[in-house]
Parts: C-alpha cells; sequence; structure tokens
C-alpha cells in the first residue's frame, strides 16, 4: 500500500481525531491559502511577504545527503511568522551558478516548513536533503552546501489552512494522527511541537515512512519527544526497502526506563515492515471518529 492509498483509507474528522498526510516534501491536507487574517502585535511585528536575506547561524549533518539549517531572523522581527502558534513556510529563491544570466523565477525557488516552534525568536531551523543538481532545480543541494555567515533570499509564505483554519490549537482534536515519508516529516514536527507543548488534551500518533533505517531524519528528536510526553505520543517507523530477516535485526530488543514519576515506561522503537496495509494503519494511529461524535 502506498502513501496515496493510505490516505483513501483514513477518515477525517473535523472534532475528536483529525489525520494529517504528507509525502516527502508534499502535503496533502496542508494546502496553499490566502493569508488569513491575525492578529499582529506591534511588540511581533509583521512577517514580510517580500524577499529578504537570511544568515546561517550553524549547520548541524543529520545524514549524508541531509542537514539541520539555523538561520538568524532580522532583528527588527523576533518571529518568522505573524502568530506565535500558527505553523509557517518560507519559500527560498536561488539561482544556480550556471544559470547566473537567468532571472530569478518559481522554476528555481522551494517551499520549506521550518521545524522549529514559530514562537521561537530569533532564528528558525529548516530540515533540508541535497539532491543532485538539475536544470530547474537544486535548492536542497545550494542550502546544504552553504557554510555558516553565509545568506540565503527567502520570503514567508501565506498561512495554510487544515481543515477550513490555519490554527493547531483550540480545535477540539482530541486524537491525532500524523502519516509522513521521507523529508515529509519536516511539516509535522512544527505541528508536533505545537500540540504537545500547549495542547494537553491532545493525543498524536505518527506513521513515520522511509525505505532504510538509516534514511529516517529526526530520529533522535522523535525520539526524545516520545520520552518527554510518552503519554500523549507514539512513533511507528516502517522500513519498505529491507528484508524481514533485516528488519527483525533493526527492531531489537525492547528497553525499559523509568519515567521522572517513577513509571516504568518501554522506550524501545516500534518498527513496521513494508510500505503500508490496513492492519498498519490500525495498528499505528488512532481509529477515525464520526462527525457524530
Amino acid at each position: 500500500m502506498t502513501l496515496s492509498s493510505i490516505r483513501n483509507f483514513v477518515n477525517v474528522s473535523h472534532t475528536r481525531g483529525v489525520f494529517i498526510t504528507m509525502a516527502t516534501v508534499t502535503t496533502s491536507l496542508l494546502s496553499s491559502a490566502g493569508m488569513a487574517t491575525s492578529a499582529i502585535s506591534s511588540a511581533t511585528g509583521s512577517a514580510p511577504q517580500t524577499l529578504q536575506p537570511y544568515k546561517l547561524l550553524a549547520k548541524q549533518q543529520t545524514s549524508h545527503d541531509s542537514a539541520i539549517l539555523r538561520f538568524a531572523l532580522p532583528e527588527t522581527r523576533p518571529l518568522l511568522g505573524n502568530d506565535p502558534d500558527v505553523p509557517t513556510c518560507i519559500k527560498v529563491k536561488y539561482t544556480h551558478d550556471d544559470d547566473a544570466s537567468a532571472e530569478t523565477s518559481d522554476s528555481y525557488s522551494k517551499s520549506y516548513s521550518p521545524i522549529s516552534h514559530p514562537s521561537t525568536p530569533g532564528y528558525f531551523e529548516l530540515l533540508v536533503k541535497s539532491y543532485p543538481y538539475t536544470p530547474g532545480g537544486g535548492v536542497g543541494k545550494f542550502l546544504v552546501d552553504l557554510s555558516v555567515g553565509d545568506t540565503i533570499s527567502a520570503a514567508v509564505k501565506s498561512e495554510r489552512l487544515m481543515h477550513g483554519s490555519p490554527a493547531v490549537l483550540e480545535r477540539n482534536w482530541k486524537n491525532v494522527g500524523m502519516v509522513a515519508g521521507g523529508t515529509g516529516i519536516a511539516p509535522h514536527i512544527q505541528i508536533l511541537r505545537i500540540l504537545l507543548r500547549d495542547d494537553p488534551d491532545a493525543i498524536v500518533k505518527l506513521l513515520f515512512i522511509n525505505r532504510h533505517a538509516k534514511d529516517i531524519l529526526m530520529k533522535t528528536e522523535l525520539d526524545a519527544l516520545v520520552r518527554q510526553y510518552p503519554r500523549r505520543f507514539t512513533v511507528t517507523y516502517s522500513l519498505t526497502g529491507v528484508t524481514k530477516e533485516e528488519h527483525d535485526r533493526v527492531k531489537g530488543p525492547s528497553s525499559m526506563e523509568i519515567s521522572a514519576t517513577g513509571e516504568l515506561i518501554d522506550t524501545s522503537d516500534t518498527f513496521e515492515y513494508g510500505r503500508g496495509s490496513v492492519d498498519m494503519i490500525r495498528r499505528a494511529l488512532p481509529p477515525p471518529s464520526s462527525e457524530s461524535e
């Protein structure tokens, strides 16, 4: 079963439960929309929709072709977006050296969802995977090859709608199911941080599909969130590029730890095998709720 067929299986509820699915860098239920009206305080300032420079502060290599990049915000704007509780998205513009004479256009731009909480002051972080340069592309490679101190040109995009609103909080989402693949984990991270930190009633379950264990991005951060919110957040990893024997070796033994409250918690990873099935979805995600519930 592919991610597309998984989406067809999932029922979306606007009240008790919600499912959010993203594959690679494509969002399905998060769609670009016009900027929603939001209160912008004079202390926070307005996130410009026009291009401006952002300087690279730090770079953390997370795999052979991926990195977490931290960019500074302008001194006059402490937050990336207009609302500290609404997910943000930024479009990076880029012209390859071979095309230096060409005008900057959408052919050389790419949108990224920050992985930092939107209320983070002074900077934002992007998870970026480097793909070989191709005509009309290569933004990821350009970003990953940056050195600390280099700058990019980028613009904050309009807020995106999730079931009719850009807001994550105060939606009465009691059970949230997420499906991600590859670098498609990035938009989920910001939503996870908002829900887990600021909505104590939300229970979140994530199914994260990759080819191999080495391809799992943000695993350290995801596992840390599981340990921080053991009763509210669970992750199931599914590997599609390994044999059953290889999968069993990766799964490994269970590991138990004592929580701060003295509870015994199973911190072992949960791994599935294959591209997905109805049974996998039932094990990994909360059951869909009806509109009447």
